[in-house]
C-alpha cells in the first residue's frame, strides 16, 4: 500500500511539474504571438494605405505613355510583394517561437518512461 501511495505522489508531483512548464512557455508563446499580430496588423494598415496612394500616382504619372500595360505591371508588382510576405510570416512561424519545444521534449520522455 506505501508503494502504491508513493507511486501516485510521484506521478502527481510529476504532473505538476508538467503544467506548470507548459504553463510558463505557453505565456511566452502567447507573448510573442501578440507581438507578431500587433506589429503585422500595424504594418499591414500602412502599406495598405502605401499600395494605395503609390499605385494611383504611378498610373496617373506613367497612364499617357502606357495606357492599360501599367495596370498590367502594377499587378504583377503587387503580386510578387504578396508572394514575399506570404514568404516572410512562413519563416517566422516555422523559426519555432511560437511552439514549446521544452514542454514537448518533457512530455516525449515521459511517455517513453511510462510506455
Amino acid at each position: 500500500m506505501a508503494g502504491v501511495s508513493g507511486v501516485t505522489r510521484n506521478l502527481f508531483g510529476l504532473i505538476v511539474s508538467r503544467l506548470e512548464l507548459a504553463a510558463l512557455e505557453l505565456s511566452s508563446v502567447r507573448t510573442s504571438l501578440l507581438k507578431l499580430l500587433l506589429v503585422g496588423a500595424i504594418g499591414l494598415f500602412s502599406a495598405l494605405f502605401a499600395f494605395a496612394y503609390v499605385t494611383v500616382l504611378i498610373v496617373y504619372l506613367s497612364w499617357d505613355a502606357l495606357g492599360w500595360k501599367i495596370l498590367l505591371i502594377m499587378a504583377l508588382g503587387f503580386t510578387a510583394a504578396t508572394v514575399a510576405v506570404v514568404m516572410y510570416a512562413r519563416g517566422l512561424v516555422s523559426s519555432g517561437k511560437l511552439s514549446m519545444p521544452a514542454t514537448l521534449a518533457e512530455l516525449g520522455r515521459d511517455r517513453d518512461a511510462l510506455l
